[in-house]
């Protein structure tokens, strides 16, 4: 069990360097309809993990009694994105595509508002793998290992995406592609690190669980709703976007069930 928790941990960080990888065979833009589609795709991923690998396991971990069940998921949802809300206004970052940076004025270079970007998006996933093993390692739920590898699987999946559209604009500010694909990749250090985080606090932390679970979701949610949906929304030919996302839930929809 213990390999197959390692391994959970490193495959979403291993998305995103495949991800950044690929500034090193596209050209040094990515198209707007590709990167429609890669957007609503990651977006599908995360909602649809955060309903069925983190929501509905924090209603069950809360009781069998209705109004019981809901408070954790409820309560944590909107602290998870009442968090984002905050490190958002916090942190100095630049979207890709974007001309104007958000957060605090600061003397940042663009590269570095674009990597902090990115990381902004990785946090709340890295979070979802912890306490999604925090929560097997502690039991009271019907989550497997194999549930444990959906979600890291899926976050994977979503991260290549993530991944080339961080590292491709990085490539366009002037920088080389290896300098490019290394932003991009250790953007991606703080899935793990959030992670193990989340889970040598495990014990500490037990009676929280059903409200990490949720929070977790509410982060995730956060990304789609105040970022990835509107990126993929933007222009002409908006609904490859919404294919994209379609392709996306029902991908992570069937991991999660199938393995879970």
């Amino acid at each position: 069990m213990d390999s197959e928790i390692i391994f959970a941990l490193c495959i979403p960080f291993a998305g995103t360097m495949l991800g950044s990888a690929f500034v090193f065979f596209l050209r040094d833009h990515m198209s707007v309809t590709l990167q429609r589609i890669l957007l609503g795709f990651a977006s599908g991923v995360m909602v649809s993990a955060s309903v069925w690998s983190l929501l509905l396991p924090s209603m069950e971990m809360a009781g069998t009694e209705k109004a019981a069940t809901i408070v954790p998921a409820a309560v944590g949802l909107l602290a998870g994105m009442a968090f984002l809300l905050l490190i958002d206004l916090l942190t100095p970052h630049l979207h890709p595509g974007e001309s104007r940076p958000e957060g605090p004025q600061s003397h940042l270079s663009r590269t570095t508002m674009l990597a902090l970007a990115v990381t902004i998006h990785n946090l709340p996933e890295g979070m979802a793998v912890g306490v999604v093993i925090a929560t097997l390692m502690q039991g009271g739920t019907n989550l497997t290992i194999a549930s444990i590898l959906s979600v890291s699987l899926g976050i994977a999946i979503q991260n290549i995406p993530e991944g080339a559209i961080i590292s491709m604009p990085l490539r366009a500010e002037g920088n080389s592609r290896m300098k490019s694909f290394l932003i991009g990749a250790l953007s991606g250090l703080v899935e793990p690190i959030g992670s193990i985080a989340i889970i040598l606090l495990a014990s500490t932390l037990q009676p929280l669980l059903p409200y990490l679970l949720s929070f977790a979701a509410g982060a995730m949610l956060y990304v789609v709703v105040e970022e990835l949906i509107p990126e993929a929304s933007q222009g002409e030919h908006s609904n490859l976007g919404t294919i994209g996302f379609a392709v996306g839930f029902v991908l992570m929809m069937t991991l999660d069930v199938v393995l879970g």
